[in-house]
């Protein structure tokens, strides 16, 4: 029997984002969120998209946005995927 990792995603509405190097900041520092696997900022909309292999900690990721100078000022927007397959 193998082992299935299901990612789970979740999309945070970013502030205060307006250029490439910003883009840059917050992917850099949510990488570096315990469990994370991608981001992907939308600078047009200031949406990010952080998958994890786990649940996400909301907390943390607010945190590192933090660190990188700006905030999150929704999160998250959509939650998809499990991290057990029991719930979604």
């Amino acid at each position: 029997m193998s082992a299935t990792t299901s990612t789970v995603t979740a999309t945070y509405t970013v502030t205060g984002m307006t250029c490439g190097h910003c883009v840059s900041s917050v992917t850099d520092e949510v990488t570096k969120v315990p469990g994370v696997r991608s981001v992907d900022v939308d600078l047009a909309t200031g949406q990010v998209t952080v998958g994890a292999d786990g649940p996400l900690d909301d907390t943390a990721v607010a945190a590192a946005v933090e660190e990188a100078g700006y905030t999150v000022t929704s999160a998250p927007k959509e939650r998809s995927g499990s991290c057990c397959g029991t719930c979604h």
